[in-house]
């Protein structure tokens, strides 16, 4: 097979997965809760800027998050996600990607220039606000963004030229695609190194696959058995939590529920590896519980 032809096939592969992952997304703007106050940066990236929308705890920050959204959504649309992290003590970082219906220049971006936007923006947020550590953090398309800042190597797109940021100190990926042709190297998760929290439901998009759900554990199930990576299953949650996160204009019923069971351990993932490095993992065992299912290894 020539090099022409695989190019071509990948730029195929890209456009099927991207409409399975936008899922005839229309563009939707959110009112932001009033009890969160976020503010919006710029950053000027030379040939584009990126508007990154950014949530500050009342108190002092312990930590800084950089989050990125599902394709074709946009950071507030992930409030029901975010506030349990603010609440927490971090800041969140989130820049509305080229991608998202809600971007203006959305049209100029289509196929694998979408991923190698989101790799330029999400390194630009590491230089900007993750110098001193980060946790990298994502949902679906930026759920694999974020698994990149994690160890994992993405493939760069041609006309683009990005340089592997530091690693994160924690991933944490809401329903991760699993590594399509065209946006991972061939080892794809196995290169995982950092600890990571990976959530899916029983009713998780498919992408057609025969897999069904369970091909968003592809990234657990690749990673090295270190003891830090863990996967959460949440009974009958789909890829949107009823559209409690990434597409608030879904009929419902909202999972908020199973939301807050996510964003809870979520944390106590942070509380584990960021916050008590010397005893990760700590009253985090794998157990089966009325809802959900924990897994590690």
């Amino acid at each position: 097979m020539t090099m022409r032809l695989k190019n071509l096939i990948c730029r195929c592969l890209i456009g099927i997965v991207f409409v399975a992952l936008t899922a005839c997304v229309d563009p939707v703007t959110v009112k932001q809760n009033d009890q969160i106050q976020s503010r919006v940066a710029v950053i000027d990236l030379g040939q584009r800027t990126v508007d990154v929308w950014i949530w500050t705890p009342d108190s002092n920050s312990i930590g800084t998050i950089i989050f990125s959204h599902g394709a074709a959504s946009a950071p507030w649309k992930y409030e029901n996600l975010i506030k349990p992290w603010v609440q927490a003590g971090y800041t969140v970082y989130a820049p509305l990607h080229v991608d998202s219906t809600d971007h203006p220049d959305n049209a100029k971006y289509q196929g694998l220039a979408s991923w190698g936007s989101r790799l330029e923006d999400y390194k630009a947020l590491i230089s900007a606000y993750g110098t001193k550590g980060y946790i990298a953090a994502g949902h679906s398309y930026g759920a694999l963004l974020a698994l990149t800042a994690g160890g994992v190597s993405p493939l760069i797109p041609d006309g683009f030229n990005i340089a592997p940021p530091p690693d994160a100190e924690l991933v944490l990926a809401f329903s991760p695609p699993p590594a399509f042709p065209g946006l991972l190297d061939d080892i794809g998760f196995k290169g995982l190194r950092r600890p990571a929290f990976i959530q899916t439901g029983t009713e998780d998009a498919t992408f057609g696959m025969p897999e069904g759900w369970a091909v968003h554990l592809q990234a657990f199930e690749q990673a090295p058995e270190n003891g830090n990576v863990y996967a959460l299953i949440l009974d009958g949650v789909d890829h949107y939590f009823g559209g409690a996160i990434c597409r608030p204009e879904l009929e419902g019923p909202k999972q908020l529920n199973e939301l807050q069971i996510a964003s809870d351990l979520s944390i106590e993932i942070l509380k584990n590896y960021h916050q008590n490095s010397d005893s990760p993992g700590k009253g985090l065992e794998p157990r089966r519980e009325n809802s959900f299912e924990l897994r590690r290894r």
